[in-house]
């Protein structure tokens, strides 16, 4: 029996999740305790981190404690933007390229904003977004030069089971966004996981974008849809 354990545990030492290699550990502790504590430190070294998995689009567990005090962070850093006056813009932009991965002197975001991690979203040239902005940033977001948001635009990375018995655990993963140079998106929009939406785009406002949006499109609805195309550059 421990001998055809311990060739399991070489085989797929690899691809042992931490429950495993705790079992395994606990079977055969008393006969093989230094093989085990080397197979331990080696796998917990190939291990990806709770947030690694997030940002790899893998299944993570969302209420790991370095997340959990990623996001009670940011909510803070929220706070305090939401609360400048809005007439300091300087103070404003400051706090806006110290929050997001990337941003520069143009990034213009009326308050309030929310964001989850912040440091996922990744923002173009001259970039302007309208009142109440909301964008859960479990995997990166990133948005092309002179993009034009509406008030309320939420753009969604977080990912859920639709088994209840699944999503209980706590368990998500998620998928990145991505937006072109030149789009406008309407107010009231709704951006779900994984939408691409190519350059010189307009989304109407109240849409729900499910689907990948192609370049040079104007899309409507709830599923957005391709209603014409354009040919601007």
């Amino acid at each position: 029996m421990r001998t055809t354990l311990l060739s399991q545990v070489r085989k797929q030492r690899e691809s042992l999740t931490r429950e495993a290699l705790f079992l395994y550990k606990n079977i055969q502790t008393l006969a093989y305790p230094k093989y085990l504590l080397y197979l331990c430190a080696a796998n917990d070294a190939n291990m990806k981190t709770e947030r690694e998995k997030m940002l790899a689009g893998e299944v993570y567990d969302a209420c790991n404690a370095e997340l959990l005090k990623d996001l009670n962070a940011v909510k803070v850093l929220c706070q305090q933007y939401n609360n400048l006056l809005p007439t300091d813009f300087a103070a404003r932009n400051k706090m806006l390229r110290d929050m997001l991965g990337q941003a520069d002197e143009d990034t213009f975001i009326n308050q309030p904003f929310y964001c989850d991690y912040g440091k996922h979203i990744r923002v173009g040239k001259r970039f302007f977004a309208n009142f109440g902005l909301t964008i859960l940033d479990e995997a990166y977001v990133t948005i092309g030069d002179d993009c034009f948001m509406g008030p309320h635009v939420q753009i969604y990375c977080a990912c859920h089971s639709t088994n209840p018995s699944e999503r209980n655990t706590r368990k998500e993963w998620a998928k990145p966004v991505t937006i072109g140079n030149s789009v406008w998106i309407g107010g009231n929009v709704t951006i779900l996981p994984g939408v691409t939406i190519g350059d010189n785009c307009t989304i109407g406002a109240g849409s729900v974008v499910t689907h990948d949006i192609p370049a040079n499109s104007i899309a409507t609805g709830n599923p957005a849809k391709v209603t014409k195309k354009t040919n601007y550059k």
